[in-house]
């Protein structure tokens, strides 16, 4: 069996949503998620949303903050095409009825807040809970669209390619991309769904690392998808790891937002002692990549497994009413931030590289666009700075919805291709999950270890020797075995790991979240380009 849709869209972040909501307007749209339609990344955003709203503030400042993070490889086209569209963007969010924080003392007015690497307020809010507000007030319209199904407990496999289905293209120079294999969780069913166009918007691969702030969805499957079908892939060397994760034996992953920085809260050892301004001029009010470093030079020089971030100094009902998710969980693990310090490690959180795209987020394959934390548009440079991931996704998800309509009249007129369906061969069942366990917690590992906050040449050729056989082994089983979740995910994210390895090995420089002690600086002469990586 085959099924067709005009539009479809693997991930149901706040890209995926977005764009949805406007190509409905062209035709039928399909939305795949390979868990529950809330499980993503964007639903775990704490800070906020960057934008220039108010007269205090200005498209220059945001811009310039911008590039200064991005260390030199930010697109300046498309910084500039991100920050000007930017307001637009928010208050059409907030026309789809996303309720941000309002000031106190003037309900017309946003509440605006502050975070490391931005030089004044323009972080739109909801309290500390911003990205669950904005998937709310975006699945509130998406389920009322009746142009617009939502397919939960479906994961994509891989892309159909017109080359590899046998179907000819008239662009000999691209590929073009026909749709994707989808498994229903629930009965491990594989249907090819063919569409007009595919768009990639499933996430980053935080789950690549040991340690991570991202949910358990983030395995890399839009960038690892897009590799293996051709299209080119860049700076995945750049992966921004967030300073201060809560460090507690019983928190899965909670982040503690940098908005707490940004409203006061100071980085301190156990003896109290503020450190940051000995590493940067800024302070507590540096830009991630040099407050992790900082934080992981502290641990390593004090053997201690983590550092505090303290905003106890802060009025009490300040706190809880800013910050009232983090207060709340703070509180269940048996810390009090209105008078207690809070114990942070870093963590893997966010991938600036991607599936590269143009400004309209197109990949190199004819008909599959990408955009949000899969898709390296040119705005991050070697390091995001703080929210603008969920203003990016919203920018380009405007942007490709442009594309797609100016195409559309030429477009909708194709027939759909004819293609053939999943061949599982000689495949078995697989009878013994620890393989495909075993795999995943090696691969971690080995990344925290060997590719982490800070690299080195020998670190790394020793991991890329290591995970030879680990990659080896999973290809196999992807060989052998009848495809089950767990064994599509480990396939991803041993690709992404081996690309983030490559990738760390090519660039022979210290630039932005790669620091590699061989190369401690930056060379603008030889690096200040992206890292493209692209199937043969």
């Amino acid at each position: 069996m085959t099924l067709a849709t005009d539009f479809l869209i693997i991930g149901s972040g706040i890209s995926g949503l977005s764009f949805a909501l406007k190509a409905a307007r062209l035709g039928r749209v399909t939305l795949v998620t390979k868990k529950n339609k809330v499980d993503t990344a964007t639903n775990l955003a704490q800070g906020g949303i960057a934008a220039v709203l108010s007269e205090d503030d200005s498209f220059d400042l945001h811009i310039k903050d911008t590039l200064q993070a991005g260390a030199g490889l930010c697109d300046e086209e498309i910084v500039r095409l991100v920050v000007e569209t930017g307001p637009e963007r928010v208050n059409e969010l907030i026309d789809l009825g996303v309720s941000f924080t309002h000031d106190e003392k003037d309900a017309s007015r946003l509440d605006l807040g502050r975070e490391g690497g931005h030089s004044a307020r323009r972080i739109a809010h909801a309290h500390d809970l911003t990205g669950r507000e904005i998937e709310r007030g975006l699945l509130a319209q998406v389920e009322e669209n009746s142009n617009i199904m939502v397919l939960e407990d479906h994961l994509a496999i891989d892309l159909l390619i017109a080359s590899k289905a046998g179907v000819p293209t008239a662009n000999s120079h691209s590929d073009r991309c026909l749709g994707a294999y989808i498994l229903d969780r629930r009965d491990n069913s594989i249907i090819p769904y063919l569409a007009k166009i595919t768009v990639l918007c499933s996430g980053g691969a935080g789950k690549v690392y040991l340690y991570t702030t991202n949910p358990d969805i983030a395995t890399g499957d839009g960038i690892a998808m897009a590799y293996r079908a051709g299209a080119k892939v860049a700076n995945l060397e750049f992966v921004q790891f967030h300073p201060t994760c809560l460090y507690h034996p019983r928190a899965k992953n909670f982040l503690i937002s940098e908005a707490v920085r940004g409203e006061g809260g100071r980085l301190i050892d156990k003896n109290g002692n503020a450190f940051m301004k000995k590493y940067d001029d800024r302070g507590d009010l540096a830009t991630r990549d040099a407050v992790a470093r900082a934080i992981d030079t502290e641990m390593k020089a004090s053997g201690d497994d983590n550092v505090f971030l303290d905003i106890s100094h802060r009025p009490a009902d300040f706190v809880k009413n800013r910050f009232p998710n983090i207060y709340k969980t703070c509180l269940l693990y048996g810390i009090d931030i209105t008078q207690d310090p809070i114990p942070v490690v870093p963590a893997a959180h966010y991938m600036c590289g991607g599936v590269l795209t143009d400004k309209m987020g197109r990949s190199s394959l004819e008909n599959l666009f990408a955009f949000g934390e899969a898709a390296c548009t040119g705005l991050h440079g070697g390091n995001r700075l703080a929210s603008n991931s969920l203003l990016e996704a919203v920018v380009f998800a405007h942007q490709a919805f442009s594309q797609c309509e100016k195409d559309w009249e030429e477009l909708s007129k194709k027939p759909f291709d004819q293609i053939s369906g999943w061949f599982a061969g000689q495949a078995e069942r697989i009878e013994e999950c620890v393989l495909i366990s075993h795999n995943w917690d090696q691969i971690r590992r080995l990344m925290w270890n060997y590719v982490g906050i800070v690299r080195s040449e020998k670190r790394l050729k020793l991991v890329r020797k290591r995970m030879e056989p680990i990659l080896e082994e999973v290809s196999q089983h992807f060989r052998d075995y009848l495809l089950t979740p767990d064994l599509i995910e480990l396939r991803n994210l041993a690709l992404v790991a081996e690309l983030i390895v490559k990738s760390a090995m090519t660039r022979k420089e210290s630039r932005g979240l790669h620091y590699i002690v061989d190369y401690p600086e930056r060379d603008d002469i030889n690096w200040k380009k992206n890292t493209v990586l692209q199937k043969a």
